[in-house]
């Protein structure tokens, strides 16, 4: 995507970001680039040790830097915060677009639907009765919006979602292209001879500032609501199922599955791959490791890793024992050979299990 902010110069640039500038004020300064392609007209970061490294070496016109980071040469814009800063110079250069009201003339809207006359619908949309969307709410191409659905003020919608019926979506909600929201929860009751599926008729409510990643899916629930609250950000790929309530301010990272009625805690953080099993809570800042597999309820704030997960300190330590299991296995081979040929000479009847011999 290219520039369409800008250009701007140093000063300017320092000014509107609140950073003290290291430099000349006057270089002009046309985009934002990473380091490792940087020009002399483009601004770059530093948001993380590991990248100083490279940005000794980068061409970049000047970097955006903590106020921490030594030995770079000038110019920088230091900053208490530098990927606080990031994100308004990235605002900046990338301006969003400019926004049209209006429903598209191929868009498919039901007549007792209530649009705002002040929302977009895009092409090939469809509207069906009842669904309400708010002021300045984004309706791409391609979307279903399902009966009776609301979907709050400058909420945007991206092109390939489906909202089935009932779904309530709060304010400056971000959906992002191909998830699903509002498909039955993944219920059944086995009779003795087939599997019966229990009708799934609760709700999905996305309350304000969530953003939800592309394909992710959030089952309806089968009684009552399934729940994400404010300000919670759901990466790619994530199963969401029936029933499940996350809190505030949440982190879910991509692949991640969380089985129904589970309970996850404000300011909870579940990396990639992260497993939760059914009915299991997760309190309030638990910070859960990649591929973290969790069978039973972690209440306790703190950093857990592992399958099934644990302390992320124990954690570690199983896992730097685990490269030595087959040489420890092999001296525990050899001490019990040891132990039972002195039984033997001291005529004493061995005790051992012997276990360890087998393979």
């Amino acid at each position: 995507m290219g520039d369409r902010g800008g250009p701007y110069t140093l000063g300017q640039l320092a000014q509107a970001l609140g950073a003290v500038l290291e430099g000349d004020s006057e270089l002009v300064i046309r985009g934002v680039a990473p380091l490792e392609t940087a020009g002399p007209d483009q601004l770059s970061f530093v948001t993380h040790p590991k990248s100083l490294p490279l940005a000794a070496s980068s061409r970049a016109g000047a970097l955006l830097v903590g106020a921490e980071v030594k030995d770079l040469r000038a110019p920088l814009l230091r900053a208490a915060s530098p990927q606080t800063a990031l994100i308004a110079l990235l605002k900046l250069f990338h301006p969003a677009p400019p926004f049209s009201a209006g429903i598209h003339p191929s868009a498919l809207v039901a007549s007792d639907s209530r649009i705002h006359p002040n929302a977009s619908v895009g092409a090939f949309a469809v509207i069906q009765p009842r669904a309400v969307v708010g002021p300045r709410a984004r309706i791409f191409p391609m979307v279903y919006v399902g009966e009776g659905v609301e979907i709050g003020e400058e909420s945007t919608v991206y092109a390939n979602v489906v909202i089935r019926e009932g779904v309530r979506i709060g304010r400056r909600v971000i959906i992002h292209a191909g998830a699903v929201l509002g498909s039955d929860g993944f219920g059944y009751a086995f009779d003795g001879s087939a599997h019966q599926k229990i009708p799934q008729v609760g709700g999905v409510v996305i309350e304000d500032d969530v953003e939800i990643g592309a394909n992710v899916t959030i089952d309806r629930a089968t009684l009552g609501d399934t729940v994400v609250r404010r300000g919670t950000k759901i990466d790619n790929l994530v199963q969401v199922a029936h029933n499940v309530e996350i809190g505030q301010h949440a982190i879910v990272v991509a692949q991640s599955g969380i089985s129904g009625s589970c309970r996850v805690g404000t300011g909870a953080v579940l990396g990639g791959q992260v497993g939760i099993a059914d009915h299991v809570t997760i309190g309030d800042g638990v910070m859960l490791g990649a591929q973290s597999g969790v069978p039973g309820d972690i209440r306790a704030a703190g950093q857990y890793l592992g399958t099934p997960a644990r302390p992320v300190a124990e954690a570690r330590r199983i896992y730097a024992a685990m490269p030595r299991l087959p040489d420890l296995l092999k001296k525990v081979r050899a001490l019990e050979r040891r132990v039972r040929e002195l039984e033997a000479r001291l005529g004493i009847e061995s005790t051992g299990s012997g276990e360890a011999d087998a393979d």
